[in-house]
């Protein structure tokens, strides 16, 4: 018996849409590895000014601080000693603000992640 056009149609769109799903998941895998990157050199950037303070740390030190913290993963993963917490703060502002600091760093390090552009219209 001879396939019909229809079943061969079905198949070419499963193939269809399995390339697509893995496409998709390597641009994404790709765009988190770009951003660690971009990430990790920021925070051996950033890191030397950032915690040489010897006031004690405030609500914007620990936004900035928070933020840093997960860029810090690089650091960390390949063996570095980096700080992540500033012990001289002001206490319950200085870890608001570090609260603050992680979800603005989440939203931008996951954000491209899960974003998907508008579909444009048909014209």
């Amino acid at each position: 018996m001879m396939p019909t056009i229809k079943s061969m149609d079905s198949t070419k769109n499963r193939a269809t849409k399995k390339s697509s799903l893995i496409k998709t998941l390597l641009h994404k895998a790709a765009t988190v590895a770009i951003v660690t990157l971009v990430f990790g050199w920021l925070y051996g950037w950033a890191a030397p000014w950032a915690y040489a303070g010897t006031r004690p740390a405030g609500f914007f030190h620990g936004m900035l601080h928070g933020a840093m913290m997960p860029l810090s993963l690089p650091s960390l993963v390949i063996g570095k000693d980096v700080p992540i917490y500033d012990a001289n703060n002001l206490g319950r502002i200085y870890k608001i603000g570090y609260i603050c600091g992680i979800n603005v760093c989440g939203l931008a390090f996951f954000g491209p992640i899960f974003w998907r552009p508008r579909a444009r219209p048909v014209t």
